[in-house]
């Protein structure tokens, strides 16, 4: 187990360490789940939703994304692309 020290700022956060963030791979935008066990303060990754992973992506680590893409309609322009190379 890793241990670190880091100090609670005025406004409440707390930096995670980089090493720990990769580790988790906590990054930039990443949801964390807090929770209390005993006197113990965890903080973990969250899991993607049972939804969608490419939900999940798009909300955690593309910043630059604008809008939704819909990968279904991408596949499908891309098998009548390959059909027609045939």
């Amino acid at each position: 187990m890793t241990y670190n020290r880091s100090k609670v700022g005025q406004k409440g956060q707390v930096v995670i360490p980089k090493e720990i963030r990769d580790k988790a791979g906590i990054r930039a935008g990443s949801e964390v789940v807090v929770e209390m066990k005993g006197d113990d303060v965890l903080i973990k990754r969250s899991s993607p939703p049972a939804k969608s992973y490419v939900d999940y992506y798009i909300a955690s680590y593309s910043k630059k994304l604008k809008r939704k893409i819909d990968v279904k309609k991408i596949m499908e322009e891309e098998d009548v692309e390959r059909a027609r190379i045939r």
